[in-house]
C-alpha cells in the first residue's frame, strides 16, 4: 500500500468524522479531492501533496500536505474558523493507515487571502506528516 494514499485517506477520514469541521462545511462535510464546478461554499479540498525520503528510516516518508479552503462569506472569518476546525482535527492526531505507522502530523502555516475574482476567500492549511512502514 502506497503510505501517501493511506495517509490522505486518514486524513480524509479524521476530517469527515469532525463534529467541529462539519459544523463549518456541512453535515456531510464538503470535502473535495476535485470538487465539481457547482460546489457550495463553504467547502474544502484536499491539495498538493508531496512526499521524501525520511532520513535514517528505511521506507519512511516526509510528507507535505495542503488542505485548500474556499469561501465566499464576506471576509476571512469563515476561511479562518475552518482553518482553526482543521488543526483542531489534525494536528497531533493519531491517524491510522493500513500497512504504515504515522510518526506525527503537524501543522506548519495557515494563511487566508481573496482570490482575484473578488468575491471568493481562500484559505491554505499546510501540515507536515511522517511515516514508516509497519
Amino acid at each position: 500500500m502506497s503510505a501517501q494514499w493511506e495517509l490522505q485517506k486518514a486524513v480524509y477520514q479524521a476530517l469527515a468524522q469532525d463534529a467541529a469541521l462539519q459544523a463549518e462545511i456541512g453535515d456531510p462535510p464538503r470535502i473535495y479531492d476535485d470538487p465539481p464546478p457547482d460546489a457550495a461554499f463553504p467547502y474544502l479540498t484536499l491539495g498538493e501533496a508531496r512526499a521524501a525520503d525520511w532520513k535514517g528510516v528505511e521506507g519512511g516518508l516526509e510528507h507535505d500536505i495542503r488542505l485548500h479552503v474556499f469561501s465566499r462569506y464576506a471576509g476571512r472569518r469563515e476561511v479562518k474558523r475552518i482553518i482553526g476546525a482543521v488543526y483542531d482535527a489534525l494536528h497531533d492526531a493519531a491517524l491510522t493507515l493500513a500497512g504504515h505507522q504515522l510518526v506525527n502530523i503537524r501543522f506548519v502555516f495557515g494563511d487566508a487571502f481573496r482570490r482575484q475574482d473578488g468575491e471568493t476567500y481562500q484559505g491554505v492549511a499546510r501540515f507536515r506528516a511522517v511515516t514508516q512502514p509497519n
